[in-house]
């Protein structure tokens, strides 16, 4: 039953009264409620423009104000190249250290990053289920350098956002070789190795120059991203679990780096000192 008249229309159903009223809906929402209505009435009015992405890595960087004394040696440019911070195995915890580096207009390789996955993760709570998303990004410059971030969080971009930054600081360096003589770049893998995540299991072999890269699309695109250009592949378990995939495939690109964490860490400490000493910068490692 519906009853009009010149104030409100009142909708009458079985022990409901639904009441909504003409200026409410002139305002675009109802009497407490969010409407998107003129500035100035009640409700939440107009929000106007928004700008979309996360912004550019220049602005970033002019905006960077480093809080360990690595990022303030990288951006006053005591530092030139990202390979002195990895022959002294010093942690980066400042992804724009990764940005300064990788400056699209000044370096020839810069980074280019891919969102890999995402997938929705669900947690059992007292209110109900928590659902987040769960985003998986590879990095890499096809130069020697690759990376993989993780990051869960409520909304889609957030999740993007955090594991492009997660992706930055797990960036590390590939060693690549030779299949045969020394010809050229080095365009394979310099032995085999395996890696593995769960219950996947992949091993890299190298290839003849010219063969490409043998194996699943989520190891091609792997490879690319390191520099590999020629490589032979072969993986074992649940690979459909493209999560456990990618680790198993980034834990072989570490286990290459030999040397990888070996420098102890009085010489990292040196290394630093060595430069305050120099030119006067005070701080701690």
């Amino acid at each position: 039953m519906e009853v009009a008249c010149e104030e409100a229309t009142v909708l009458i159903l079985p022990k409901v009264y639904i009441r909504i009223y003409i200026n409410d809906i002139y305002r675009g929402g109802f009497s407490r409620g969010f409407g998107r209505g003129v500035r100035g009435t009640r409700g939440r009015g107009g929000r106007g423009a928004r700008g979309r992405g996360r912004g550019s890595a220049e602005d970033d960087l002019k905006n960077w104000v480093p809080v360990t004394k690595l990022g303030r040696l990288v951006k006053e440019g005591k530092i030139v190249s990202i390979e002195e911070i990895y022959l002294h195995s010093l942690p980066i915890k400042e992804y724009q250290i990764i940005d300064y580096f990788f400056q699209p207009n000044e370096c020839s390789h810069p980074l280019k990053d891919d969102v890999v996955k995402i997938m929705p993760v669900q947690k059992q709570t007292r209110a109900g289920q928590r659902t987040r998303f769960k985003a998986f990004v590879a990095i890499g410059d096809g130069n020697g350098h690759c990376g993989l971030g993780v990051k869960c969080a409520k909304e889609v971009a957030t999740a993007i956002r955090g594991a492009i930054i997660s992706a930055k600081l797990s960036l590390i360096p590939v060693r690549r070789g030779y299949w045969g003589n020394k010809i050229g770049d080095p365009h394979t893998v310099p032995m085999k190795v395996s890696g593995k995540c769960g219950s996947v299991r992949i091993r890299l072999v190298p290839a003849p120059r010219g063969t490409q890269i043998v194996g699943a699309p989520t190891t091609k695109k792997m490879l690319n991203f390191a520099g590999i250009k020629d490589c032979f592949s072969s993986s074992c378990g649940k690979t459909k679990t493209k999560g456990n995939f990618l680790r198993a495939i980034f834990n072989g690109f570490e286990l290459q780096t030999l040397d990888k964490g070996t420098i102890m860490e009085g010489l990292a400490r040196l290394f630093l000192e060595t430069y305050q000493n120099l030119k006067g910068i005070k701080g701690t490692v």
